[in-house]
């Protein structure tokens, strides 16, 4: 499912990959899901669908500024971890963390109030888009500058390793910041110390406008952690089941003190880099055959479809309910009071 960028086809033959010079990974397991880890997985996707979704709307009438990320076509990846997490285990990402957030059971309210800085925002409407943080859900950020995350959470993986708490760390970064040193040295001493910590690469093909093909010369990411002795594995990150699989097998290791492990979840972004972003590096067609042929939130219908654990008419009255809750959200981010002046010396560290 890689996507070739046209700009790429002077130097190789449209669909043609990089090898990455090491053995690919096994091929990984499929969780079993019941019912209700299927409708779970259904709802989870969709409100962060719809979340972003509104978020796109918003944006575009002017009610949200600066930078706005939205996860629209990733969304079985942090769903899938999600299921397979326990209380405790930490989130960190980079700033498509709208549906991190979402996933971690944070008030969709308070999330979009964060985006039109108002008072109920996360961050008391002072951080934005980019950078929202939930101590209570352990959720850290949300942060603005590429790949700095790997390294924040390779230090909440330490935190769990000197206090023996139990937690696995989850550092979700994409395939730009793969090329990051700090992600480096951040694999060195996560094994060095043998560190609870998964390295969550969200491979969505292209970093900023620019095709993985092109930018990386080993393009199997789930490999980058071999010479320091980090195993990992590529995993469809469109489909949830296949996620939540691979999430249970790290977190397994993580827990059993064997260091920290690698996902690489192949997955795909709809929109653009960021909402001012036109995508125009790719083509239309490569992107309606993703959503024909990948959508993780369309597999999980057909499945509850195919399985008789829900009809037409049960999936629509989820989506109405998950539509009112991000339009109760959106009326509750326009309509708040934007934070006192007094906030701008408050939260500061001296």
């Amino acid at each position: 499912m890689a996507a070739t960028n046209k700009s790429s086809a002077g130097t190789r033959a449209k669909g043609a990959t990089r090898s990455s010079g090491a053995a690919k990974s096994a091929a990984p397991a499929i969780a079993e899901f019941s019912k209700d880890e299927e409708l779970h997985a259904y709802r989870e996707m969709l409100l962060i669908r719809r979340f972003e979704e509104k978020a796109g709307q918003l944006y575009g009438m002017g009610l949200i500024g600066g930078f706005c990320h939205l996860y629209i076509g990733q969304e079985a990846v942090v769903v899938g971890m999600q299921m397979a997490k326990k209380d405790g285990d930490q989130m960190i990402t980079g700033y498509r963390d709208h549906g991190h957030m979402l996933a971690m059971d944070l008030d969709p309210k308070g999330v979009m109030a964060e985006l039109t800085g108002r008072r109920g925002g996360l961050s008391k409407g002072k951080g934005g888009s980019m950078h929202m943080f939930s101590k209570e859900k352990h959720f850290y950020g949300g942060h603005g500058i590429v790949g700095a995350q790997v390294a924040l959470g390779t230090g909440i993986g330490f935190a769990n390793k000197y206090t023996g708490n139990g937690n696995v760390a989850m550092a979700f970064f994409g395939d730009g910041a793969s090329n990051q040193g700090q992600v480096y040295e951040s694999f060195n001493m996560a094994e060095l110390w043998k560190l609870p910590v998964i390295y969550v690469i969200e491979n969505n093909k292209y970093g900023m406008g620019t095709s993985v093909e092109r930018a990386s010369a080993t393009t199997d990411l789930s490999q980058r952690g071999l010479s320091f002795g980090i195993p990992g594995e590529q995993v469809d990150g469109m489909d949830v089941r296949a996620v939540k699989a691979a999430s249970d097998k790290a977190l397994a290791w993580c827990r059993e003190g064997k260091g920290p492990y690698i996902l690489e979840m192949i997955t795909y972004r709809y929109r653009g880099h960021s909402m001012s972003d036109p995508a125009k590096y790719r083509s239309k067609d490569e992107v309606q055959k993703m959503r024909t042929e990948h959508d993780p939130i369309e597999q999980v219908r057909v499945r509850l479809l195919e399985n008789g654990w829900a009809t037409d008419d049960d999936l629509k009255a989820i989506d109405r309910d998950v539509r009112a809750i991000v339009a109760e959200s959106a009326e509750f981010a326009q309509n708040d009071p934007e934070p006192d002046v007094s906030e701008l010396y408050t939260d500061i560290l001296l």
